[in-house]
Order: C-alpha cells, then sequence, then structure tokens
C-alpha cells in the first residue's frame, strides 16, 4: 500500500552486527521518500566501556551502567520530542530500556524492533519483545510460538536483505584485484565451526578476511591484515574480486561444521545483489529466498570442497547462477522491500498512521497555505518534527551549507532581529 511520508527515527545499538543493518535500512527510508534520523549509540560506547576501565568494585561498576543507559534512554526520548516520530524503529541490541519503551507507547508513538538475531543464543527478546508495537524477526517457528506465548502477537517474519546501492558490481583495478582477489575467500568471524572447517583449504590460493582467527596456526597465513576489521565498502571489493566466496552460516558447535540451522544471514542476500559467486550451507528457509539454480549450496563439507573445485573449473556456470541470483535480490531482496513490508504490517496492525492535526492548529490563521507548505517542507528537510522550537530550526539552518531560500534567509533574519531586541 502506498504511504505518505512518515517522520522515522532509527535507533542504533552502541556496538554490534546490527550497527550496518540500521543504517541499511535508515538509507532505504530515507530513499522512499520518508524524513528520516538516526540516533547513533556508537558515539557513547567509549564512555560506557571506560566504566569498566575505571578498576571501581563490581557493585558500583554495574550501578553507574544502569544509571549511564538511563542517560542514553533520555537522549533518546530527547530526540523523540525533537523528532516528533511517527515511528521508532530500533535495530537489535538498540539501547531502548522498558522505562522507554512504556513512556514511547503512552505517547502514542509507534514501535518496532527487527530482531536480526538467533533467538536460541540471544535471550534478551523475552523481556522486550512484549513492549514494542511490532517485533520482525528473521527465524519462524518455534519462535513465532514463544513470541506469542508472552503476548507478542504482532509479528512479522521479515528476512535479511541487501541495498543495491552499496552491494552492487564494481569495476576494480588491476591493483585491486590482486589485493583482494582470491580462488576461494571468506569474510566473517572466526567461529568455532568455521575455524575447523577451513582447515582443509590450507595451503590453497584461500585469503580469510575479518576478526578472531588468533591461535590458528594452520590458517594464519590466510588472515588478511591480521584479522583486522573489514569496513562495509571495502567487503563490497572482496566480494567483487573472488571466484568462489564462501558463505558458511556460523555455529559455536563442532559436532557438525554445517549447522543446517534456519535463518539465513545477510552476507546471502549482499553476495547476491553484487552478483559475486557464493557456496551457502543449507538453510531450512533458504528455499523460499532462492530457488535452486539461484544459488549453489552444500549439506556436508565434502560437498563444499567438491563444489569449489567444480566451480573453479566451470566460470561460466559460476556467472550464470551469479546473475540469477542478483536478478533475483534486486527483485525481492532490498532494504527498500523489507521497509515496505514493516511499514505495510503496522498500519495493516494498528489503523492508519495519525496525522499532525495538532501542526495545522498550531499555525496562525493568517498564515498562506502557501508559506504553511513552504514551513512544513523546510522542516520535513531538516528532519524535524512539525512542533520543533525556533531554536532547534535556527541550529538546524546555520549547521547546514549553500544558498538560502526565502524562507530560510527570512527565518536566520527573525532570529538576528529577536537577538538584537534581547539586548535592548
Amino acid at each position: 500500500m502506498s504511504l505518505a511520508p512518515l517522520r522515522i527515527l532509527v535507533v542504533l545499538p552502541m556496538y554490534g552486527g546490527s550497527l550496518s543493518i540500521g543504517h541499511y535500512c535508515a538509507t532505504a527510508l530515507g530513499g522512499m521518500g520518508h524524513v528520516v534520523k538516526v540516533f547513533d549509540a556508537t558515539l557513547l560506547y567509549p564512555a560506557f566501556t571506560g566504566l569498566r576501565a575505571l578498576g571501581l568494585p563490581q557493585a558500583a561498576t554495574s550501578q553507574l551502567e544502569n544509571a549511564f543507559l538511563h542517560v542514553v534512554a533520555q537522549a533518546i526520548w530527547a530526540q523523540v520530542q525533537s523528532l516528533e516520530p511517527h515511528l521508532v524503529l530500533a535495530a537489535a541490541q538498540a539501547p531502548l530500556g522498558r522505562g522507554l519503551l512504556q513512556r514511547l507507547r503512552r505517547s502514542n508513538v509507534r514501535t518496532a524492533m527487527w530482531f536480526v538475531e538467533d533467538h536460541e543464543i540471544f535471550s534478551y527478546w523475552r523481556s522486550y519483545a512484549p513492549l514494542y508495537d511490532v517485533f520482525a524477526v528473521i527465524q519462524k517457528e518455534p519462535f513465532l510460538s514463544k513470541l506469542a506465548a508472552l503476548g507478542q502477537h504482532n509479528v512479522l517474519y521479515l528476512p535479511l536483505a541487501a541495498l543495491p546501492e552499496v552491494h552492487r558490481p564494481l569495476d576494480l583495478t588491476q591493483q585491486e584485484r590482486r589485493e583482494y582477489g582470491a580462488d576461494i575467500g571468506f569474510m566473517g568471524a572466526g567461529y568455532p565451526n568455521r575455524r575447523l572447517a577451513f582447515r582443509q583449504l590450507a595451503g590453497r590460493d584461500f585469503k580469510i578476511w575479518g576478526s578472531d582467527w588468533e591461535d590458528e596456526p594452520l590458517l594464519v597465513s590466510h588472515v588478511q591484515r591480521a584479522g583486522a576489521r573489514i569496513s562495509s565498502e571495502e567487503s563490497v571489493k572482496i566480494y567483487n574480486a573472488t571466484r568462489i566466496n564462501l558463505n558458511l552460516h556460523s555455529s559455536m558447535q563442532t559436532r557438525d561444521l554445517v549447522s543446517h540451522g534456519d535463518f539465513v544471514n545477510p552476507r546471502t542476500f549482499e553476495l547476491a545483489a553484487i552478483g559475486a559467486f557464493q557456496l551457502v550451507d543449507e538453510r531450512s528457509l533458504l528455499p523460499e529466498l532462492f530457488a535452486k539454480d539461484e544459488l549453489a549450496t552444500f549439506a556436508t563439507l565434502e560437498e563444499m570442497f567438491a563444489a569449489i573445485d567444480h566451480y573453479l573449473a566451470c566460470p561460466e556456470e559460476r556467472r550464470a547462477i551469479a546473475q540469477r541470483a542478483r536478478a533475483k535480490a534486486l527483485r525481492e531482496h532490498t532494504y527498500a522491500a523489507r521497509m515496505t513490508a514493516l511499514l505495510d504490517f503496522i498500519q495493516e496492525r494498528m489503523g492508519a498512521w495519525p496525522q499532525d492535526q495538532r501542526r495545522e492548529e498550531s499555525l496562525p490563521e493568517e498564515l498562506s497555505p502557501q508559506l504553511r507548505d513552504s514551513l512544513d517542507r523546510l522542516l520535513r528537510t531538516l528532519g524535524l518534527g512539525p512542533h520543533a522550537h525556533f531554536d532547534e530550526v535556527i541550529q538546524a539552518l546555520r549547521a547546514r551549507s549553500g544558498v538560502l531560500s526565502d524562507v530560510e534567509a527570512t527565518l536566520l533574519f527573525l532570529d538576528e532581529w529577536r537577538k538584537q531586541y534581547a539586548r535592548k
């Protein structure tokens, strides 16, 4: 369904894997025409971790951490008051505590979390899921029934996605192909199942990118940049340059190195959108996302090693599969598609989005419709709510560069006049 532009506050976690996903959501929502603000909690993370570095007793440290999280909640609430959002969208592990979520509900601000994690490993959802208006997840049963048992019935299965503006084919230089390219490559953290599985690739043209690969002597020569973290921009270059991108989902257990889990990781969609060839382990939710001829899969390590040899010898087959996966990803698995599904679901479950009735009532009657429209457009451009304080508008205007519009120039003139009048 078609939606009028909404004001949306995207709250990021202070750290963690969902950081980039939160940014991708914000980018997609902005591209859809919505007014989007990002609460970047990563800016507060050094201060939060610094509390432990003080060396205080554990009880005192815990008390300070709780007080700090209360300050973070107050900062988010201040952003809510400034933007007056229709929706607060939280990425997984975003610092929205119980008190803030209850306050948002009392204020009729709709809330949603996209829980992009394994519910069996990360269990904090039990405390917070019922407090959100909508809870989006990347798994199905038994997770859906567990959420219903807690009283959360507005649950949306929302698999991960790709952002075409970021995850795209690149024309790499020869130097970039030498630096990033290999017959076989893997990008990700050194989980136990991956460490054991990849040992058999030692000695081959194999590059490992990412962290947590320490104390792995057979693979040390394959780990690039001593296990430094890789930016999203560089990861796209790596995917483009690698002939076979391994995509083995993470697992802490080592009994079965191919975990046969359910959810599909973001790497699957990102590689597909790039048009890069990947070998991905079979997942129970994968067949409804990609057809058999759109991805090359394996169910055992023996199948993975055999597939590596086969596809290295068949570059045309690799390209054909990768292009089919890219077409599917761009057609169905983008963040814009996911955000559309989420907003439609919220409206379906909770009714039409609230109108800004107070905005119309607060404007003086003598304002012409033309000036009303100009002010509304300016507030949207600045990412402010319809009831933003005059000082907030002026502060946002002064932070901008470029040629001023008539309305902007008038507001800045009024601010200067107000300052001169105040001095008298």
